[in-house]
């Protein structure tokens, strides 16, 4: 049995679910989610706790049973606390800004990168240097964050590049001089 897949999930205050026909539909304070469930896979609703069962013990139903309740979770995360993202900028004269909600990226091209996030995402400049992207959508503000990175990952000999706050750049000594 999936590990995963049996721990119970508590929706926090503010948040309700409901289920019709196979659609997740998720309410809480930052917004509204949904997601289609898997067949073979039953979500119980019983007051505030919600929990995650398989309807058979196939292959396919087996690995299904703890991605269903991960994406279940995020979806309650994602609708009480929402989901944030932060980018660093490392490069001398590199920067970023917001015009609006476009996002403008200078980053040592010819011409400024210009970003226009989907919809639901909001993307804010911490500094010059600094890049924060929040949403309810835990694959969205990955997404989003991804294509950011992008435009310029960050290189191994000088370390120069858009990375996650959290990313370790693993460096490369450069040429042995003669």
């Amino acid at each position: 049995m999936s590990r995963i897949g049996r721990k119970p999930i508590t929706l926090p205050d503010g948040v309700t679910m409901t289920e019709d026909s196979g659609k997740l539909n998720v309410k809480g304070p930052k917004g509204e989610l949904s997601m289609d469930l898997v067949p073979g896979v039953k979500v119980n609703i019983e007051g505030q706790t919600v929990t995650v069962e398989r309807m058979s013990e196939d292959k396919k139903t087996r690995a299904f049973h703890g991605m269903t309740r991960a994406l279940v979770n995020n979806l309650v995360l994602g609708v009480s606390q929402g989901f944030e993202k932060k980018l660093e900028i490392v490069g001398v004269g590199w920067r970023a800004q917001m015009q609006g909600k476009t996002l403008v990226l200078n980053l040592g091209y010819s011409n400024p990168v210009q970003y226009e996030p989907p919809e639901g995402i909001e993307i804010s400049t911490d500094g010059p240097t600094k890049i924060s992207v929040r949403g309810i959508d835990k694959q969205v503000v990955g997404q989003v964050a991804a294509e950011i990175r992008g435009f310029r990952p960050p290189e191994p000999y000088k370390g120069k590049g858009i990375r996650y706050s959290d990313e370790q750049v693993l460096r490369k000594a450069g040429k042995a001089g003669a």
